[in-house]
């Protein structure tokens, strides 16, 4: 596309953004260990709608708003991490199993929907992401490019399709690897121990500052 410069580099080192370990891919293996594929790609999916929002308010300038305001970006970052902590919560209490003799009654599994919106509002919610973007995408643009908004569109479009279909490999993979161990005692501490981060990764960001 014209105003676009090292559009391989851009790809590869994209792909390679895209598989180092992060809370999204952290609530993707989670949702695919415990309830299989389907439930794992609704969470895909929904981080790569949650992506596009950003991808958006970048090109729009939003994202150097938040990038210039302190008290902006303050606010995001505290309903962003009461939101990790809220999914690191429900990702503990629906792996527990209940105690021997206790009742056999259960959280039910979260509905496709609800794995969706809450993959969505994880990556949405999450200030560095829109920060990501404002700092990346703009070094394979062309200083002289006529059009650097549709340019900023495209690359980011493919960063974020190259992302969800990583993502839903990684979803497949470990709906394959926790299909024999689903219900088991394995799965739960997953879960707790993914729950668990999640929580702690809402402490974090709440400690970090802008920029």
């Amino acid at each position: 596309m014209s105003g676009v410069h090292d559009f391989l580099l851009f790809v590869i080192t994209g792909v390679l953004l895209n598989l180092t370990p992060g809370p999204d891919m952290l609530y993707i293996i989670g949702r695919s260990t415990a309830q299989g594929w389907r439930t794992g790609a609704a969470a895909a999916l929904g981080i790569g709608a949650g992506c596009l929002v950003h991808i958006t308010a970048a090109m729009l300038g939003l994202s150097a708003l938040l990038s210039a305001s302190a008290a902006a970006f303050t606010l995001i970052k505290l309903i962003g991490a009461a939101y990790l902590v809220y999914v690191g919560v429900s990702l503990m209490l629906v792996s527990k199993s209940p105690p021997p003799g206790a009742s056999t009654v259960r959280l039910a599994p979260a509905t496709i929907r609800t794995v969706f919106l809450q993959g969505f509002f994880t990556n949405v919610l999450n200030p560095k992401v829109a920060l990501f973007f404002l700092a990346f995408v703009p070094q394979f643009i062309d200083a002289d490019a006529s059009h650097k908004a549709l340019a900023f569109l495209f690359l980011g479009v493919v960063f974020n399709c190259n992302g969800t279909l990583l993502n839903l490999l990684v979803a497949w993979c470990a709906a394959q690897t926790g299909a024999g161990l689903r219900g088991g005692k394995l799965t739960s501490w997953i879960n707790r121990c993914i729950g668990g981060f999640f929580i702690y990764l809402g402490v974090r960001l709440v400690l970090e500052e802008p920029g």
